[in-house]
C-alpha cells in the first residue's frame, strides 16, 4: 500500500478518484508543527535555530498519520507546490520521522496530473523550506519582540507584524494625504452642436496650444472664454477616422483575482482564497497562490479549441497567446490561476454553491478570454475651429466585439454625425462647468493589494491574511464605502513603529527582505545569514528604545466617578478604542464603554424606552447597535434600526444592507416596501 498524504479532506477525496486500490489518501489538516505559543520559540544567540512542536490540536492526526506511514510500503508527500506547501511537507517527514518520502507536485488536481506527478516524484526542496522558515522566524521575532515593546510604551494588548505594519502605514500615510489635501479650483467648456443630431465638443486649445486641464482657473477667466467666443463660428478643422483595438487582459494571478473578486462581487480578499480552495480542492482551477502568467501548453489548445468550435474561428486571436509576468521574483509556482478544463463551462457545473459558481465563471471566462481575438472599434475624432479656441470631439462604436463575447467590461458607445472639413456646425449652447480637485481615495481591498504587490510587499499566500488582521486586530476599519481609514489605536501605533523602527515599516526595506527570501528558495544564500543581518540591528535598536522611549500618555482625566469604588475614572486608550477605567486599576477592575456622539442615532430605545440607541464595536471590531444604558438595558441589533415601527407587531425596523426597511422581530416577516 503507497500512503498519498494531503492537506486536507477535501483535496484528498478529488486525488482518491484518480488513484486505484493500491492507495490510502490520508489528510495532515494543514501544518502539523509550529513554533511554541507563548514563546519566542526561537534561538537567537544560536543560529536562530527554531524550536518546533506539534500543537495540541494536531496530536491525534499525527499519531493516525504515524500508524498509517509505518504500515506504508511507501509514504508520498503531496502537499501544495509553493513554499508553505513545501514547508508542510518537510515539517511532516520529521514529525512522522520518514527516512526516504516521495515528493509530488502537481498545479492541478486532474488525473493526467496526478499520474505525470507520479511517475516523476522527487526529493523535498529544501531551499523552498529555508525560505519559508526564514519567513516565519522573521514574523515570529517582530511579532513577539515588537509586541511587548508597545504593550509597554503604549497600551496592553496591542501587536506589531513585518508585514501588517506596513500595510497599515500605507493606509495612514493615505489618510494623511487626504487630511492635507486642499481643492484646487478648475473649469472645463463643453460646447453643444448639431449636424443631423446633437454631439459634444470639449475645449482644448487656444491658438493652438492645448490647454492644461486646470489651466482655466475661475469664473472670470471662463467668462473671458465665453466673450471671446461670441459669434464665433464652429467650422470642422479636421477628422480622423481610424480602427482601435482592444486587447484582453492576461490570466489570474493570485493579486489580479482578489483585486477582480473585489471589484465584480464585493468578495474581501479572504473569502476570495477560501473559495478558490476549495474550487482548487474539488478540481475545478489550477492551483489559485501563483504570481506567475504561465499557461501549459495543453490548456492554450483546449482554449482554442472551445473558442474556435463553439464561437468560430474569427474569435480565435489567430496564435497561442503567452503572458509573461514583469516582476522578477515571479517563482511561486509554474502557471496562471486557469479552469482545470477549459471546456467545463459554468453552465455545466452541478453541486456548487453561489459564490463558488461567481469565482469560477470569472476565472473561466478571464482563461478564455486571453486567447481570444480583440475588440474591434470605429473610432472618430473631430477637431472644430472656434476664433482662437478648437474644440475637440470624440466616438466610438463596437465594430467586432472579440473578446468580450466571454468576458464582458465596460465600455462607452459615442456616435458622432458624419462630418466633414470645413463645413459649418450648428451651436446650440456654451457649457461651461466648474470642477474641484480631488483628494485620493482610500484604499479597497482591490487597490491595497495591488499597491502591496507594486512595492513587492508579502507573495501571494500573504495579502489575503495581511487585510484580515489588520481589520482583527482593529487597526484599520472600512467606511460605509467599503474603504479603509486608520482607527485611532492604528494612527498611535503606526506613529510609534515610524518613529522608533522606521526599517519595519519601511517600503523599501521590506521589499529587499522578500528579495533575500527569494535568493534563499532559489539556493543563493542562507536562511540563518538573512535572520542575522536583519535581527542585529534590529535587537540593538530595541534595546535603545527601551530606554529612550517613555510610556505614550494616552490617559486623560475626567470629572467621572467609579461607582465600584469611588475613585476618579480616566479616560484610556484600548486596543478597541477609548473606554472608561477606573483610577485605582488593578486593585478596581471597572470599565465603562465611551459612547461616541457621531454614533448616536437619535432613536429612543425600543426596549427601556430611557436609553439611546448608539452603534458599537465587538472586541473583534463588529459592528452592531445597542442602548446607551448598558448594562441596565441588553437592547441589541446587528441591522441598523431607523425610527420607524412595524404596522404588525409594533417591533423597531432595522435597515439591512441593501437598504431595505425589515421588522427587528425574528418572529415577524414583515419588509417594507421601497417606493420609486
Amino acid at each position: 500500500m503507497r500512503l498519498v498524504i494531503v492537506e486536507s479532506p477535501a483535496k484528498g477525496r478529488t486525488i482518491s478518484k484518480f488513484l486505484g486500490k493500491d492507495y490510502k489518501v490520508v489528510a495532515s489538516f494543514g501544518h502539523v508543527r509550529d513554533l511554541p505559543k507563548g514563546e519566542l520559540g526561537v534561538d537567537v544567540e544560536n543560529d536562530f535555530e527554531p524550536k518546533y512542536v506539534i500543537p495540541t490540536k494536531a496530536r491525534k492526526v499525527v499519531s493516525a498519520l504515524k500508524k498509517d506511514s509505518a504500515e506504508a510500503d511507501n509514504t508520498i508527500l503531496a502537499t501544495d507546490e509553493d513554499r508553505e506547501g513545501e514547508s508542510i511537507a518537510w515539517h511532516l517527514k520529521e514529525a512522522l520521522k520518514l527516512k526516504n518520502p516521495q515528493r509530488i507536485v502537481f498545479h492541478e488536481i486532474t488525473k493526467s496530473a496526478i499520474e505525470k506527478a507520479l511517475e516523476k516524484p522527487r526529493k523535498i526542496d529544501m531551499d523552498m523550506v529555508n525560505a519559508q522558515q526564514a519567513r516565519r522566524i522573521l514574523d515570529r521575532i517582530v511579532g513577539y519582540k515588537l509586541s511587548p515593546f508597545l504593550w509597554k510604551k503604549v497600551a496592553r494588548g496591542l501587536s506589531a507584524g513585518r508585514v501588517q505594519s506596513v500595510a497599515v502605514k500605507l493606509v495612514v500615510e493615505r489618510e494623511r494625504e487626504i487630511d492635507k489635501f486642499l481643492a484646487v479650483e478648475y473649469w472645463s467648456v463643453e460646447v453643444l452642436l448639431k449636424k443631423e443630431k446633437e454631439f459634444t465638443a470639449s475645449l482644448f486649445k487656444k491658438n493652438g496650444e492645448s490647454i492644461d486641464k486646470l489651466e482655466i482657473k475661475n469664473k472670470e477667466e471662463t467668462d473671458k472664454i465665453l466673450k471671446n467666443l461670441t459669434g464665433a463660428e464652429y467650422i470642422v478643422e479636421s477628422v480622423e477616422k481610424r480602427e482601435t483595438n482592444r486587447y484582453p487582459a492576461p490570466p489570474f494571478t493570485t493579486s489580479t483575482l482578489q483585486q477582480a473578486a473585489w471589484q465584480r462581487f464585493h468578495f474581501p480578499a479572504k473569502m476570495t482564497m477560501q473559495i478558490a480552495q476549495r474550487l482548487y480542492e474539488d478540481g475545478f482551477i489550477t492551483y489559485h497562490r501563483t504570481d506567475s502568467l504561465n499557461l501549459s501548453e495543453g490548456a492554450l489548445s483546449d482554449a482554442k479549441k472551445f473558442i474556435t468550435e463553439t464561437l468560430g474561428q474569427n474569435y480565435w486571436a489567430g496564435k497561442l497567446v503567452k503572458y509573461k509576468i514583469k516582476s522578477n521574483s515571479a517563482q511561486e509556482a509554474h502557471e496562471a490561476i486557469r479552469p482545470a478544463y477549459g471546456e467545463k463551462t459554468p453552465e455545466s457545473l452541478e453541486k456548487i454553491d453561489s459564490k463558488q459558481l461567481k469565482l469560477y465563471t470569472l476565472i473561466w471566462q478571464r482563461f478564455i478570454s486571453c486567447q481570444m481575438a480583440p475588440a474591434v472599434f470605429d473610432s472618430v475624432s473631430a477637431d472644430i475651429k472656434a476664433g482662437d479656441y478648437t474644440f475637440r470631439a470624440n466616438g466610438q462604436t463596437l465594430k467586432f466585439n472579440g473578446f468580450l463575447k466571454i468576458y464582458p467590461t465596460k465600455f462607452e458607445e459615442k456616435e458622432l454625425p458624419e462630418l466633414k472639413e470645413k463645413e459649418t456646425l450648428e451651436l446650440l449652447r456654451l457649457a461651461p462647468t466648474q470642477h474641484f480637485t480631488e483628494p485620493p481615495a482610500r484604499y479597497t481591498e482591490a487597490s491595497l493589494i495591488k499597491t502591496l504587490e507594486k512595492y513587492g510587499i508579502g507573495r501571494p499566500s500573504t495579502y489575503a491574511p495581511t487585510i484580515a488582521t489588520i481589520q482583527t486586530r482593529n487597526y484599520v476599519s472600512k467606511n460605509d464605502q467599503k474603504r479603509f481609514f486608520p482607527t485611532e489605536i492604528g494612527l498611535v501605533v503606526n506613529d510609534v513603529l515610524v518613529k522608533n523602527f522606521p526599517e519595519v515599516v519601511d517600503i523599501d526595506f521590506t521589499a529587499k527582505l522578500e528579495k533575500e527570501l527569494d535568493e534563499v528558495s532559489e539556493g543563493k544564500d542562507t536562511w540563518q545569514k538573512t535572520c542575522k543581518d536583519f535581527y542585529a540591528p534590529f535587537a540593538k535598536n530595541l534595546k535603545k528604545k527601551y530606554e529612550e522611549v517613555k510610556k505614550t500618555d494616552l490617559v486623560h482625566q475626567t470629572d467621572k466617578v467609579c461607582p465600584k469604588c469611588g475613585s476618579p475614572l480616566v479616560d484610556r486608550m484600548g486596543r478597541f478604542g477609548r473606554f472608561y477605567a477606573c483610577s485605582k486599576f488593578p486593585e478596581c477592575k471597572y470599565t465603562e464603554s465611551i459612547e461616541n456622539k457621531k454614533t448616536d442615532l437619535g432613536i429612543k430605545c425600543p426596549k427601556c424606552n430611557q436609553g439611546e440607541i448608539v452603534e458599537k464595536k465587538t472586541k473583534k471590531g463588529k459592528i452592531f447597535y445597542g442602548c446607551n444604558n448598558y448594562p441596565n438595558c441588553k437592547f441589541a441589533a446587528w441591522d441598523k434600526p431607523i425610527n420607524e415601527f412595524c404596522p404588525k407587531c409594533n417591533s423597531i425596523l432595522v435597515e439591512n444592507k441593501k437598504k431595505q426597511a425589515k421588522c427587528s422581530s425574528k418572529e415577524c416577516d414583515f419588509k417594507k416596501i421601497n417606493e420609486k
